[in-house]
């Protein structure tokens, strides 16, 4: 019997004369394939239980098996927090080691400084050459070594900088005290994290507030300070080569040059190069650290 478009479909359910569930083709399936029968010494395996019924009970010395589990829903970031990830936070924090005063380091077994985990203070005026030096020595080294200069840490200070070169006052005072104890704080987390620091400061013998003392009090006594210095026409040249505030002018270099010349009788390593290349100056840096290590400067 054929329908019109649009007329209703038969009715189904009970007293229909259709069995069968809406959306559902009418015509019967496959016949079902039973399983063939045991062979010697097999049991017929359990059919699976209709709803509501009670499923039988399990052979004579066999184990009752554990009913299935649905699987249960893949993490999507919202939920709880998978296992793997309850170790460091669901933010993905992780704890680092607190950070305490440097202690020395052991005298290294091999030439120069070698896997030893260190912290170094490169002392020098500006022009000496620091900064160059600190970056190839710690670039070198065969072990993590992470270089810190406190002339870049002050200047991430942009509104409000408080530049040295107009005057030292209050201000520019507080803000080198605060870029100091953020280098002290940097050097200890990276060594109490296995990762040697080298840092950089125009320290001068003779002024208690840019001395050494506030290093001491904010890395620790394993500090190991090398001051770098060569020659007055050195300095100024390099100088000469420097943009924005990092240039001074020739009076101040001068003046700043003249003041580092107290270290000469300190007790502190002092290396001039004058007539070294970068390399050959981080190659000697290196050395004179090995002997402090095996013999730490008083200071």
């Amino acid at each position: 019997m054929q329908h019109a478009v649009g007329a209703p479909l038969p009715p189904h359910g009970p007293g229909s004369g259709h069995v069968g569930r809406p959306y559902q083709a009418q015509h019967p399936g496959p016949p079902p394939i039973s399983p063939p029968p045991p062979g010697p010494g097999q049991t017929q395996p359990a059919s699976p239980s209709a709803p509501g019924q009670v499923p039988p009970p399990p052979a004579p010395g066999q184990a009752p098996s554990a009913p299935a589990q649905a699987p249960g829903p893949a993490w999507s970031g919202t939920g709880p927090t998978p296992p793997a990830r309850e170790a460091v936070g669901h933010t993905g924090h992780i704890q680092l080691p607190p950070g305490g005063p440097v202690p020395l380091p052991a005298p290294p077994a091999e030439p120069g400084t070698g896997g030893a985990t260190l912290a170094v203070l490169l002392i020098g005026p500006a022009g000496a050459g620091k900064t160059t030096v600190a970056k190839l020595w710690a670039a070198r080294r065969r072990v993590p070594t992470a270089h810190v200069s406190l002339d870049d840490v002050r200047e991430w200070v942009r509104s409000g900088f408080a530049d040295p070169q107009a005057g030292w006052n209050d201000h520019s005072e507080a803000q080198y005290r605060l870029a100091r104890r953020t280098c002290g704080f940097a050097a200890r987390n990276f060594l109490a994290n296995g990762i040697s620091c080298i840092l950089d400061d125009a320290v001068f013998p003779d002024r208690p507030v840019v001395g050494l003392g506030g290093w001491k009090r904010h890395v620790g006594p394993g500090l190991l300070p090398v001051v770098l210095l060569p020659g007055l026409e050195i300095v100024l040249e390099r100088n000469a080569a420097r943009s924005g505030n990092r240039r001074l002018s020739d009076e101040e270099v001068a003046r700043i040059h003249g003041r580092m010349a107290g270290w000469y009788g300190s007790g502190l390593p002092i290396i001039d190069n004058s007539t070294y290349d970068v390399e050959t100056t981080a190659r000697v840096l290196d050395d004179v650290l090995a002997r402090s290590i095996a013999s730490p400067p008083a200071w």
